[in-house]
């Protein structure tokens, strides 16, 4: 009865000098889950003292979880450029203050400058997009699995759409082709097998109903040995001869040539065919914010935008603004501009330098190597294909390789395990960020 008595009161409690600072309204409703939980336990016999200072550092402590942030800045020593769980692309520094500008003032989203009228904002977009794949129109939703949907949807409810067994992909957070097909409505045909599949494949299941042919990227793997399948041109004339709508959903495609002899979708070489429509994303090759780009013939889009579902897709003004910032520095060959193409194309000897400068700051009682080795792109790019890159292997006697990741995870540095052996890729390393790799290895290894 004396614990329960003793009990600080609400009022007084939040009166505390060490919760000035902070907002009342939280601090009010924490202090009341606090105190119920402190009456509970004592009730229930597993409180047999307490302190007011003890309770003052809980509510700190729990204030402080609930108010950090969620999102935490990583350092990505994976090597994996476009890493989905670490937030894909990364967004130029100089590219975000010019759209900060932007952002922080009222602007021309959906306003029209020279006709003072209501204008559309998909068309701030456009100018650039258009000079840039020599497309007749574009139009973005919030990612291309949106773009997937909305075009099915628009233009094959309640009809057929014919795809290749070996593209009926599954790819991550559980996104299948068919349930997608399903959901908007549209009739998956399937022809071929999953490792051939023939022209005659597609032009035999043609019907009545059929409204669409369709080709999908492979994404996360790829068919090896005996197998074939059929070029997006072919598919072009095939659709435009029995008057349907071609699609290529692309996934990722990107817009200047690879480095390292890579061979992924060209967006620029397929827009070439004049197709009926293309859709790639935005924060993969093309190395920008999460987007689904639509482009092609400007009947199928002016289509789309007529379909009630774009209101629940569309993208807001930051997404288009930092988009735009991406096409524009490929259209003016200033592809440096962009952090996934300047990682993707730095050459191993610039990324031994990095490596090297690490290593030579070090303490010198800790023992490291550097290695020659290869990792992938990332996002569903390129399939099985690896690129050069070079890595500091990280070597302790005391600490097990497990407990190395742990450790520099805990430092907020990502890194990965290959043949036992925990290694940083510096691939993926940003020059602003060695000397805290530096400080981090120097802390974790001195023991």
């Amino acid at each position: 009865m004396f614990l329960l008595k003793s009990i600080p009161k609400v009022d007084k409690f939040i009166a505390k000098k060490e919760f000035k600072t902070l907002g009342s309204a939280l601090v009010m409703s924490l202090t009341k889950e606090l105190l119920s939980e402190l009456r509970e336990n004592i009730l229930n016999g597993r409180v047999t003292t307490f302190s007011e200072d003890e309770l003052v550092k809980e509510l700190l402590q729990r204030y402080t979880e609930l108010t950090k942030p969620s999102l935490q800045t990583l350092i990505n020593a994976t090597g994996i450029i476009v890493h989905t769980n670490l937030g894909r692309s990364l967004i130029d520094a100089d590219a975000f203050d010019r759209v900060k500008e932007l952002m922080t003032n009222y602007n021309n989203l959906e306003f029209n400058l020279e006709s003072g009228k209501r204008g559309e904002r998909y068309s701030l977009i456009s100018k650039s997009v258009c000079s840039l794949l020599g497309c007749e129109d574009v139009l973005i939703v919030n990612n291309n699995a949106s773009a997937v949907f909305l075009i099915l949807n628009t233009f094959a409810r309640k009809k057929e759409v014919v795809v290749s067994r070996g593209e009926l992909v599954e790819i991550g957070g559980s996104f299948r082709v068919p349930d997608v097909m399903k959901q908007s409505g549209a009739k998956l045909v399937e022809v071929g097998t999953t490792n051939k599949t023939h022209l005659y494949d597609y032009e035999d299941a043609i019907g009545k109903k059929t409204s669409m042919l369709m080709k999908v990227h492979k994404s996360n793997y790829s068919i090896e040995g005996f197998s074939s399948d059929v070029e997006f041109g072919e598919i072009v004339k095939l659709a435009c001869e029995k008057g349907l709508i071609d699609y290529y959903d692309m996934g990722s495609g990107h817009l200047f040539d690879l480095p390292y002899g890579l061979d992924e979708p060209s967006v620029l070489d397929f827009m070439k065919l004049n197709p009926s429509l293309l859709s790639f994303s935005g924060d993969k090759l093309l190395g920008s914010v999460q987007a689904g780009i639509i482009v092609g013939k400007k009947k199928y889009i002016d289509m789309l935008k007529k379909n009630q579902l774009l209101r629940m897709l569309r993208v807001d003004k930051l997404t288009l603004a930092l988009l735009e910032e991406s096409f524009k520095a490929i259209l003016l060959g200033n592809k440096e501009q962009i952090p996934t193409a300047r990682m993707l194309f730095r050459s191993t000897d610039e990324l031994r330098e990095d490596a090297m400068q690490v290593q030579q700051k070090l303490k010198k009682n800790i023992k490291t190597n550097i290695v020659d080795t290869k990792t992938l792109i990332g996002g569903g790019t390129t399939p099985n294909k690896t690129i050069p890159s070079v890595a500091l292997v990280i070597e302790s006697k005391n600490i097990k390789v497990k407990k190395l990741q742990k450790l520099f995870r805990q430092k907020s540095i990502i890194g990965r395990i290959e043949d036992d052996e925990f290694l940083l890729d510096f691939r993926t390393i940003q020059k602003t960020q060695l000397q805290q790799v530096v400080d981090a290895i120097d802390e974790i290894t001195d023991v």
